[in-house]
């Protein structure tokens, strides 16, 4: 008995030590981040933001309850636990992202080596693997490099032609290393685009770098680690510059573009600075850096580039090995010192653009003509990789649309004067591979001529390239309109990002317009990490701020657009509260509102009248004219809301945010002064655009009443027959959208908010004119810029644009999957679960990865039972709203909800039980 026992107290603690360390191992923490990048080189930051994720495969209710983070000076010392750079010491907190850095100063170009410690409610803690980041040159003085190019142009340029041309600058260095490297660090900025090459290879995947700013203001740069292509003994460095958005598309010698009345901006000729820091094996620091000694031609192959117009290739002017060492490159001449671009020299942290998919050619058509077109499939944004061959001369030719005018014809009138042309002069060795290197399409359908044998389907690859961003939402349900229609968002948004969220990628503009992202940026931020994009681009709008607070309505002003209204700047203040909720960001809405109170302010002294901010330029854009005609917009004054509600309404909203914003900053006065401007601004309004005697807000289109409505400008008493105007326009509209742009920002929501979910539902599943389904059932697969694109006048009928997707994508995700965050603990810290379950759609799948992990939601409705399956990722809670007010109709894993532990349970609300939830997962059954 006295062995049994032994035996059985041993096999207990065996047993209960197993069961402890599969504890362990069943929670960790991964996805450290800083700035929001994984293993970052290239970071300026001297207090970076630090986050992690928490997995865990345990129950139910994890939590951190405290962290301590190390940051090391070496991967050794990290692995270890010596954090002689920082240790936070055991913080009892929940947070786990944006932990702001404060160790010792961080110096340029140090490595960093870090992980982070976790306890948690469980009793339990883990530490992470060792990630690592990579500082920047932290002080514009180490700059040892100049800028160099290529300041003139050659024979076959047309610098000064309305459609410019210009070569591509080939710049190479043949440098010897004497001595063994430990680290080897290229910092490189190439303006307008570049590509680096050392040794023959290509540095990094980016293409089509660096991201695009307002070159006069800021200049951003790249670092890259090369430690592995340089060599003891020679090396050639080569460096590509092409013009991207420096050397201007477009010169209208000092004239405005005739058909957009704006002037374009040009920097110079393309001109590039790299910096390449050695460090060797014996401690001692070397560099090589761009001067004069380089070499530069313009005498290759690349023999012109234009986003707008494409890229001319001529293959027999191949500079074979011309980055590599033992290159004879005496004819090349030596390169121009040229002056500095105005702006300031920056580390870039927003990711660059990469191809990212490959598209095969769903079918090739020869035409009458002897020409062949290839059809996509799928509307998509990228180029062609071709693989031919011919005789030495042979040229090819590419022309690149959306859409087809007849079986053998393209349709390009919608592209304007873009010549979307990639060009191919074969040098006749044989089967040859090309792509071009300086510019992007648009397009579904190719032209292709010039080919002397009939192509097959396999001599062609389509590369979707867009901005590196994480792809975090999924989404999809029972209607196939719904479907299509978010599939057709999914190409459309990725297709602009650039850098910059353009208004489109195919015909002579892609510039990024503030006005079309005030709510797609918050739709998209569903399905792209786009934070790191957004923030940028609010520090371009920084930059483009006048000295007085005035701001521009395209950001970078590539194009000259001043005009000073409210609606499309408002971006200003919409876009970073986005940052806010969705991503946790604190940081944008901090850093800029000293600059978006100058411009609230702005356009409060210069343009209030009675109390009102009334300037607008572009009015509810986009309003759906007649059916069949080919009218860009409507000019019907039923359908026309007034330019000075819009305006005035924005500034109300504006004001509210910064009141939010002045608050969370304990900014007392501030928030004073935006109070007293809501009240002023609150009573103005209803005095000037409320119609006592029919009760509705100007001419009673639905954005006119949408707008007080939705931003807190409609009486108490007021408001239910506010929305049933609302109801009612709609309603003589045969129930579809009769808003543009401004109104569609939020009508899905407005609609929802204010009891007509079912009116919401009905506008996202229309497939009759004008509707988002009505584009989907006319073949489009990516979202149209007008409502009748395909009858529309070719002026303005891009068939890739996302903003007339208003606030339809914030719908899907926030009221029909239920994955919304709460307003005060950001980032899902909270996410707030109140679907919509619509009569006609059977079941809903949405998955969305947040900063603290991913959320999942799925519901089914059949056999008079709802099943609703919930993931809350660790660290984070949910507040979920079940439709009923029944508690005993509700089970939870085939248990009743009543009594069960672990869960709390508030009262019913709007016949809805609202029960508290921690992670986990979770499957409620609601017997209806």
């Amino acid at each position: 008995m006295t062995l049994n026992l032994k035996y059985t107290i041993g096999l207990s603690a065996f047993l209960l030590l197993l069961s402890c360390q599969l504890h362990k191992q069943s929670f960790h923490i991964d996805q450290l981040t800083v700035e929001g990048r994984e293993n970052f080189i290239g970071l300026q930051s001297q207090s970076p933001r630090l986050s992690w994720k928490i997995t865990t495969s345990k129950g139910r209710n994890t939590k951190q309850t405290a962290y301590r983070v190390y940051v090391s000076s070496s991967e050794k010392k990290a692995e270890s636990g010596d954090a002689d750079l920082w240790n936070s010491g055991k913080v009892y907190s929940d947070s786990s992202i944006s932990i702001r850095f404060a160790g010792k100063t961080l110096e340029s170009y140090r490595h960093l080596y870090w992980k982070v410690k976790v306890w948690t409610n469980q009793g339990d803690s883990a530490i992470s693997t060792v990630n690592q980041w990579r500082m920047a040159m932290l002080q514009t003085k180490e700059w040892k490099a100049e800028w160099i190019g290529l300041d003139t142009f050659s024979k076959g340029d047309a610098p000064h032609r309305q459609q410019t041309r210009l070569a591509a600058r080939y710049l190479r260095k043949e440098v010897a290393v004497s001595k063994k490297i430990r680290n080897a660090s290229a910092f490189i900025s190439g303006l307008g685009l570049y590509q680096l090459y050392i040794n023959g290879q290509k540095i990094g995947n980016d293409v089509l770098t660096p991201t695009p700013t307002d070159y006069n203001h800021d200049v951003p740069y790249n670092t890259y680690d090369i430690t592995q292509n340089l060599k003891k003994g020679n090396n050639g460095i080569g460096v590509i510059l092409g013009n991207g958005r420096f050397f201007n598309m477009r010169d209208f010698r000092g004239k405005p573009d005739p058909i957009t009345q704006m002037s374009h901006i040009n920097y110079g000729f393309p001109r590039m600075i790299l910096q390449i820091r050695l460090e060797y094996t014996d401690g001692s620091i070397g560099y090589i850096t761009s001067d004069k000694s380089w070499k530069v031609t313009d005498d290759g192959p690349i023999r012109a580039n234009n986003e707008y117009d494409g890229e001319e290739y001529d293959a027999r002017k191949e500079l074979n090995n011309w980055n590599k060492p033992g290159y004879d490159d005496a004819k090349w001449g030596s390169a121009d010192l040229v002056a500095a671009p105005g702006g300031k020299l920056f580390s870039q942290t927003n990711e660059n653009i990469r191809i990212k998919e490959t598209v095969s050619p769903k079918k090739i058509h020869k035409t009458t003509k002897g020409t062949y077109i290839l059809d996509m499939g799928q509307n998509m944004v990228g180029w062609l990789r071709i693989r031919i061959k011919g005789n030495a001369g042979d040229t090819v030719r590419m022309v690149f649309a959306e859409r087809m005018k007849n079986t053998d014809s393209l349709y390009i009138a919608n592209l304007r004067d873009a010549r979307v042309t990639d060009t191919y002069v074969i040098k006749g060795t044989g089967n040859e591979t090309w792509e071009p290197t300086f510019t992007y399409h648009g397009f579904q359908y190719v032209e292709v001529s010039g080919l002397s044998y009939a192509p097959s389907v396999a001599d062609f690859e389509g590369q979707v390239v867009y901005d590196d961003v994480p792809t975090i939402g999924q989404f999809h349900t029972s209607n196939s309109t719904i479907n299509q229609i978010y599939n057709n968002a999914y190409w459309s948004i990725r297709g602009n990002y650039r850098g910059i969220p353009t208004d489109c990628p195919q015909r002579d503009e892609r510039v990024a317009w503030l006005g079309d992202r005030l709510m797609s940026s918050y739709g998209e931020s569903f399905i792209f990490d786009n934070s790191r994009l957004y923030s940028k681009w609010m520090a371009d709008a920084k930059s483009a701020q006048k000295q007085n607070g005035s701001l521009p309505n395209i950001i970078p002003a590539y194009w000259i657009n001043d005009t000073d209204n409210v609606t499309y700047p408002s971006a200003f203040i919409i876009i970073p509260e986005m940052l806010r909720k969705q991503f946790g960001d604190e940081k944008t809405y901090r850093s800029y509102y000293p600059d978006m109170k100058k411009w609230v302010l702005y356009m409060w002294n210069t343009y209030n009248q009675n109390d009102l901010v009334l300037k607008d330029s572009y009015g509810d854009w986009c309003v759906a004219p007649e059916e069949g005609t080919n009218t860009i917009w409507t000019s019907d004054p039923k359908r026309t809301t007034d330019g000075g509600l819009l305006a005035s309404s924005y500034y109300y909203y504006c004001l509210s945010l910064m009141e939010n914003f002045a608050r969370l900053q304990g900014l007392d006065a501030d928030v004073s002064t935006f109070v007293q401007l809501k009240k002023r601004v609150f009573t103005a309004f209803n005095k000037k655009f409320f119609n006592h005697q029919s009760g509705h807000y100007a001419n009673n289109t639905t954005t006119a009443n949408l707008l007080p409505l939705t931003f807190g400008l409609v009486p108490e008493d007021k408001k239910n027959a506010i929305v049933q105007k609302i109801v009612d326009r709609t309603a003589e509209y045969g129930n579809h959208v009769n808003s543009g742009i401004m109104g569609m920002m939020w009508i899905m929501r407005g609609l929802s908010d204010h009891g007509r979910p079912d009116l919401a539902y009905t506008l996202a599943t229309n497939t009759t004119y004008p509707s988002w389904g009505y584009m989907a059932a006319n073949g489009a697969t990516t979202i149209w810029e007008l409502w009748n694109g395909n009858t529309a006048d070719p002026l303005m009928s891009s068939w890739n644009h996302q903003m007339l997707l208003g606030d339809l994508l914030i719908w899907y995700y926030e009221y029909l999957a239920g994955i919304k965050s709460d307003t005060q603990a950001t980032a899902f810290k909270k996410i707030i679960m109140n679907p919509i379950f619509p009569e006609g759609l059977n079941y809903v799948q949405a998955s969305y990865e947040s900063k603290y992990g991913t959320i999942k939601s799925h519901w089914v409705k059949g056999n008079g039972k709802l099943s609703w399956n919930i993931v809350v990722p660790a660290n984070s809670t949910a507040k979920v709203y079940l439709p009923t007010s029944d508690i005993g109709a509700i089970q939870e894993g085939n248990t009743p909800l009543a009594g069960k532990s672990g869960f709390v349970i508030k009262e019913s609300v709007e016949d809805r039980t609202v029960v508290e939830i921690g992670s986990g997962v979770y499957n409620f059954i609601i017997n209806q």
